[in-house]
């Protein structure tokens, strides 16, 4: 029986168009442009210089703190710059600029298509490889995975859980990975499995995907010490605490951390580059991007560099279409709009998502009507009308008693208001102030 989270929840349209598309190489960009900033945290140091020849996999970019990520070079070529350029949003960040020539890959990459299922690596050296090719999470927060994997003292990991939940409407890259890479799925969770000492791990992903559950379970005898669990499909199963309660029955604390009831999230595609790094001593450098929209005639899910210009990536799928009225990186629900069409793809692109006015048009905003919908919907069980109430008038003490810090930014209260509210916007916002507020306060 599938399983899934007791707390609000709405079941938009899936929309997964993209589904029957495998997976595409994208070709190779005249010029790359690689952030700096491409995970949480504080954005790699450059260690490359205009003039500099590079290889593939050659390290660009040192971590720079205790949250941070190295970043290796996605392309061979010369670096014309290190310069601060323009990213999705129009911000400003540290880019390095290589002129791409040829594809010539570091000798130490494993480009072979043998799955190495054999892990000969200690806990630490396996983090220390993790870490070493700059690995992140890559179901949306780009968290460095290495820091993932090492609790801080007093805390013990139990759970393992791997997200094939992708609950996000339009996004397929994930699902093509399970279909496609499913045996590095599995030994890059049992690779995680042995940094973190656990014995069992387990794989969830939404009914709605009977095929990739139906892949991986072919694998079921190899790999006893990893279960599939089938979950209800339900946005937004895949955020974090609502696959630690579907999967274990644990519920995360207001304020609290996965790891606060024993739990390690990671996503399916963070396993496989996990798998790749450890096995293969790869880089992380490209991942799997969905391009969709049903304005689009056709639909893509490709193994794109990061550092590939947006521009170039619409050209490639034959132009932005004349409905088009927005392209939105990531899914409908959580995704941010693009601003910039020259701003690159990062290590946690995940989809291009094209969209029409008639999809993208808000209607307009009534009062509300005190329905209580969005109260019912927010998997968090905050109450969101309360929430924009406060957030308008700015009363940040009390948004602050009323825990809008756990707001997870999903859209389930915008999504269910009948009055047209900007929920999310404005609770948003208003979360962003009050942890402003907070972060400044003397640490006790």
């Amino acid at each position: 029986m599938s399983r899934t989270f007791s707390k609000g929840g709405i079941h938009p349209n899936d929309s997964k168009i993209s589904e029957n598309a495998a997976i595409e190489q994208f070709p190779l960009p005249e010029t790359g442009y690689v952030s700096m900033a491409q995970h949480l945290g504080a954005p790699a140091e450059p260690v490359v210089s205009p003039g500099d020849t590079v290889k593939v996999g050659q390290l660009l970019g040192k971590p720079s703190g205790f949250i941070s990520a190295a970043v290796h070079s996605p392309f061979s070529g010369t670096v014309k710059s290190v310069e601060p350029y323009a990213d999705l949003a129009g911000n400003k960040v540290m880019t390095v600029v290589i002129e791409v020539n040829g594809d010539e890959w570091l000798d130490t990459i494993d480009r072979t298509d043998t799955i190495v299922r054999e892990i000969p690596y200690s806990s630490s050296e396996i983090v220390a490889r993790i870490a070493e090719c700059g690995i992140v999470g890559l179901g949306g927060a780009t968290f460095p995975t290495n820091v993932k994997l090492s609790p801080p003292p007093g805390k013990k990991a139990e759970y393992l859980i791997i997200n094939g939940a992708e609950c996000e409407p339009f996004l397929t890259s994930d699902y093509r990975l399970m279909l496609e890479m499913p045996e590095q799925l599995l030994v890059g969770t049992r690779i995680m499995m042995k940094a973190l000492g656990l014995e069992k791990a387990y794989i969830g992903i939404e009914d709605n995907k009977p095929a990739a559950i139906s892949k991986l379970g072919e694998f079921r005898d190899q790999y006893r010490d990893i279960e599939i669990v089938p979950l209800k499909k339900k946005y937004p199963q895949g955020g974090e605490k609502q696959l630690i309660k579907a999967v274990t029955g644990r519920e995360v604390p207001s304020m609290a951390l996965p790891i606060d009831v024993g739990a390690v999230v990671q996503n399916v595609g963070t396993a496989v580059a996990v798998y790749e790094a450890v096995q293969k001593n790869k880089p992380l450098f490209e991942g799997i991007v969905t391009i969709t929209g049903r304005c689009l005639p056709q639909q893509h899910n490709f193994r794109l560099r990061a550092g590939t210009m947006i521009s170039s990536i619409l050209e490639a799928v034959g132009g932005i279409p004349d409905e088009c009225m927005k392209i939105i990186s990531g899914g409908p629900m959580m995704g941010k709009a693009v601003s910039n069409l020259s701003a690159a793809t990062l290590k946690g692109t995940s989809s291009l998502l094209l969209m029409t006015e008639k999809e993208t048009k808000r209607t307009e905003e009534s009062n509300c009507i005190r329905c209580g919908k969005c109260v019912s919907a927010c998997p968090m069980g905050l109450e969101p009308y309360l929430l924009n109430k406060l957030g308008r008038r700015g009363m940040t003490d009390e948004l602050e008693q009323e825990h809008v810090y756990d707001c997870i930014e999903c859209g389930c209260c915008s999504y269910t208001c009948p009055a047209n509210i900007p929920l999310l916007d404005v609770i948003r916002n208003s979360k962003a102030a009050v942890m402003k507020i907070m972060r400044s306060r003397p640490k006790k």
